[in-house]
């Protein structure tokens, strides 16, 4: 009797521990995406701040891509929304944003809410990603599901940038998903483009 207690509890699978709900990077159908390194914050070797944070240069090349666009987009017709913000594409869904320009007129409402913003975006601008892409069988996955469902939910168009390559993906419903060079002149919207080189560039820094 002894011995089958003790193979049933070594048998009995121990249970997952709960992760915190601030751990939660975005939400797909459901289905939780951490952030990346969540397992350091349950093991106590890392602060939450520490895999919140945007990286020196993750935050630096936000920061010039929305000065360049602001000096450049109608500001009656158009709104830039940044630091990461939500967006509901789908029920139980949403995904963080680094850069999203949103119709002005279509957005407004949700402007002064403290909740997701449910309305599309007409572009949005990736840079890397905070997520953990380890439940996933290949990291590329993660970025491809990301932009088709942004795409299908109505976004026009879906911009990584991807630091360590040092490459762009331009990507829209119904053409061919581009990769180019940082010195490849990105189209926005509204023959608006911008190209990362130069603008790098002109802040005094080498790609």
């Amino acid at each position: 009797m002894a011995t089958t207690v003790k193979k049933e509890l070594k048998n009995k699978k121990k249970p997952r521990k709960k992760v915190p709900r601030a751990l939660i990077y975005e939400m797909r159908k459901g289905s939780p995406i951490y952030y990346r390194d969540y397992d350091k914050v349950l093991k106590g070797e890392l602060s939450l701040e520490a895999v919140m944070g945007s990286s020196g240069l993750q935050a630096w090349l936000i920061d010039i891509i929305i000065t360049f666009l602001k000096s450049v987009l109608d500001k009656s017709k158009y709104i830039i929304l940044t630091n990461e913000v939500g967006y509901k594409f789908a029920p139980r869904s949403w995904y963080n944003l680094d850069i999203a320009i949103w119709e002005k007129d279509k957005v407004k409402p949700y402007l002064t809410q403290d909740k997701l913003i449910p309305v599309a975006p007409e572009v949005v601008i990736e840079i890397d990603t905070k997520a953990d892409l380890r439940k996933f069988e290949n990291p590329q996955d993660y970025f491809h599901r990301k932009t088709q469902d942004l795409l299908d939910s109505g976004v026009k168009k879906v911009i990584w940038i991807f630091t360590k390559d040092k490459k762009i993906w331009i990507a829209e419903n119904k053409k061919p998903w581009l990769i180019v060079d940082f010195d490849y002149e990105v189209p926005v919207m509204d023959k608006i483009k911008f190209n990362l080189k130069k603008l790098i560039e002109e802040e005094g820094q080498n790609v």
